[in-house]
């Protein structure tokens, strides 16, 4: 009866989406749904509803393939699935079968090469409350794309709304002469409140400090009319680019606010001409939607030379501190922290120190003396890699090349500084919490979230050196033109190309937020899509995407091996997997239709990552009259089971040589005793 009445609570505080309307299941992001149906007695049965191919893998050059980043989360609204593939085409299925209903191809040339690869997180969808029942995009889908339009359809054909902008589309300007036609993008979706659309901006890193502005926009929903500007970066007094937002954005339409997750400034590792704290990049940032006006803003990091951009979405929930019922913005980051801030006001629920962090940087660097660390919710990993965590592939067995790069590089902790001898970067700069975000459970009071553990070595090259600079296989070079510095990053790994830390590499961490607690860490992901012969070790994978839960008491989250995965939100255990055609590198999502819930995920792979290519969207469901596993699915369809299965076949082969040799043996054999 309790769980009954907190679950109506719940409902009536936070009013989760039965219909995942908006990319982060609500407004607000929680990614929790109320859907009952699958639960964790039954979930071990879901089978294959649907699978949808968007045709990209055949029509597109396989050189074009390979810079895809298949990352959507598709919106449930009128009647239909709606998503964006990599090239932001935009598609709607029908929800039980997966059939097109209808496509609209923006026409992106595919002759550019975008600084973060071809991507489409999502869409977001406007209902004009004024226009009349059955007026022409009454009801709106708005996406940016990968060349900088700004483009709105109607949601039940696809066609574009003439009356937006210039024939359904605005070309936003990056203000300055860009290097190349893809170093200024739109990778994630768009957010709808009061009758505005606003839109962020990823630019490519570490090419110049003079780079194009991170200017926010927003337009009117219905014209398309400029409404407001917001660039989070304070320009007086520094030389610098962008502070941008390319991640995901939140809203709280009762308040007219629009919730921004701010990067770093540019370039990302010297910051030597940006003297002080940077202010807002880094930081939570609280604007009135209407207007644009300013109305918060927290800083995260200060000064930051690490990469450490809030990557994340702001959670909007209503939580217990322990002193009431608050309205809070929970802020995952790359280290690991866990922000939880005042709505109203952006200031810490609980307290936030700011402790001193190590300092001597690069020639001209003027670093921040400290760094806010939350001090009641524990970080959800480590934050140092030192010579005790140090692994390899197989369990026991180190690595000399680890052991090696760890002894050359400078490694004081969180926030060392980048430095010409190489640095390790632990977390790594894509996190801790990447773009997948977290959620929460306004139920049971739980935040959830995917968290890699990696490291980078970021060295800075002189400038005299970087000129012809020949970056080494898997290092990325960036020139950071008007730094004394240009920039190098890697990954640590061992001989064999594995993170020079231990396993997991990829972990789901669940958190009590009100008591400040880690309740548990769950491995997610295999080697197999990876490994060669596709062996599956229960490593954990890097995870860049998120989860979604549910009021059955389940978690789904995809990873980098081809798998679904669900676990139970009480004790981590997984319960359930489900085989998808690639590694499914994106956030999923569920849905009620016709009596029937299901759970779908984007499966196209992750080329940054090294997976596998696709291009497939998945639904699996509960299943129906004379339906269940086949045998197939229940020995093949495993981590390992393709590997096994390679076993046999090369254990047949050999039989069957070994067979024939014999054979042929014997008849040698009797041909010379009939001759003798």
């Amino acid at each position: 009866m309790r769980s009954l009445f907190g679950l109506l609570a719940a409902l009536l505080c936070v009013q989760p989406a039965l219909a995942w309307e908006y990319w982060g299941g609500d407004r607000g992001g929680t990614r929790f749904s109320p859907l009952t149906q699958i639960t964790t007695d039954n979930v071990g049965t879901l089978v294959r509803g649907w699978e949808f191919r968007t045709g990209d893998l055949g029509a597109r050059p396989p050189e074009v393939m390979k810079r895809t980043k298949f990352e959507v989360t598709p919106l449930f609204v009128e009647d239909s699935l709606i998503l964006c593939t990599p090239f932001n085409e935009v598609i709607a299925l029908d929800p039980g079968t997966g059939a097109q209903k209808w496509r609209f191809d923006p026409q992106i040339s595919m002759k550019q090469r975008p600084a973060n690869r071809f991507v489409c997180r999502g869409v977001a969808h406007w209902t004009d409350e004024r226009a009349a029942e059955g007026a022409a995009c009454k009801s709106r889908i708005f996406t940016g794309t990968n060349d900088t339009r700004l483009i709105a359809l109607d949601a039940k054909t696809g066609k574009p709304c003439a009356d937006f902008g210039n024939g359904g589309e605005i070309k936003i300007d990056a203000g300055m002469k860009l290097e190349w036609p893809g170093e200024f993008q739109i990778t994630s979706a768009p957010v709808t409140g009061h009758g505005v659309v606003v839109v962020g901006s990823a630019i490519g890193d570490n090419r110049r400090v003079d780079a194009p502005l991170g200017a926010v926009r927003a337009f009117d929903a219905r014209t398309g009319q400029p409404r407001w500007t917001f660039d989070p970066l304070v320009h007086s007094g520094i030389e610098a680019g962008h502070s941008n937002v390319w991640a995901p954005m939140s809203v709280d339409e009762e308040r007219g606010l629009v919730f921004l997750p701010t990067t770093s400034p540019s370039p990302d590792f010297w910051g030597g001409k940006r003297p002080g704290n940077d202010e807002h990049a880094n930081s939570v940032v609280a604007l009135r939607i209407e207007t644009g006006e300013l109305v918060w803003a927290f800083q995260t990091v200060h000064h930051d030379v690490w990469d450490y951009d809030l990557p994340a979405q702001p959670t909007l929930a209503r939580i217990d501190t322990g002193s009431g019922m608050r309205d809070v913005v929970i802020q995952p980051t790359k280290q690991g922290f866990v922000f939880v801030l005042d709505r109203d006001t952006g200031k810490p629920v609980w307290p936030v120190e700011e402790r001193a962090v190590p300092q001597n940087g690069a020639e001209g660097e003027k670093l921040s003396p400290t760094q806010p660390f939350p001090t009641h919710v524990p970080p959800l990993l480590t934050q140092r890699m030192t010579a005790d965590d140090i692994g390899g592939m197989l369990p026991g067995v180190g690595s000399p090349a680890c052991e090696k790069l760890l002894a050359q590089s400078r490694n004081e902790g969180l926030f060392t500084p980048p430095s010409t001898q190489g640095t390790i970067v632990y977390p790594m700069t894509g996190g801790g919490v990447n773009w997948g975000s977290a959620a929460f459970d306004p139920v049971n009071q739980i935040l959830f979230a995917n968290v890699s553990h990696a490291a980078h070595v970021i060295t800075l090259i002189p400038r005299d050196q970087a000129k012809g600079f020949n970056p080494p296989p898997g290092h990325d070079f960036g020139q950071q033109e008007g730094a004394p510095f240009a920039m190098s990053r890697a990954l640590a790994n061992s001989e064999v190309g594995s993170p020079c830390n231990k396993p997991p590499w990829g972990e789901t961490v669940a958190v009590d937020l009100k008591a400040g607690k880690i309740l548990w860490h769950s491995s997610v992901g295999t080697s197999e899509d990876v490994a060669p012969l596709g062996i599956a070790l229960n490593t954990g994978t890097p995870l860049l995407s998120g989860v979604a839960i549910t009021a059955g008491g389940l978690l789904f989250t995809g990873a980098m091996d081809a798998y679904l995965r669900a676990f139970d939100v009480k004790s981590g255990q997984q319960l359930w997997l489900g085989r998808l055609p690639v590694p499914g590198v994106a956030n999923p999502m569920t849905y009620l239709w016709k009596g029937e819930q299901y759970v779908v995920i984007g499966a196209g792979g992750h080329s940054e990552a090294g997976t596998s290519i696709g291009d497939s969207v998945v639904a699996f469901r509960l299943p129906r009259q004379g339906e269940g596993a086949s045998l197939w699915t229940r020995l093949i369809d495993r981590p390992g089971g393709r590997f096994v299965l390679k076993v046999i076949e090369v254990a047949l082969v050999l039989i069957a040589l070994s067979g024939l040799v014999a054979l042929l043996w014997r008849r040698r054999r009797a041909r010379r005793s009939r001759s003798a």
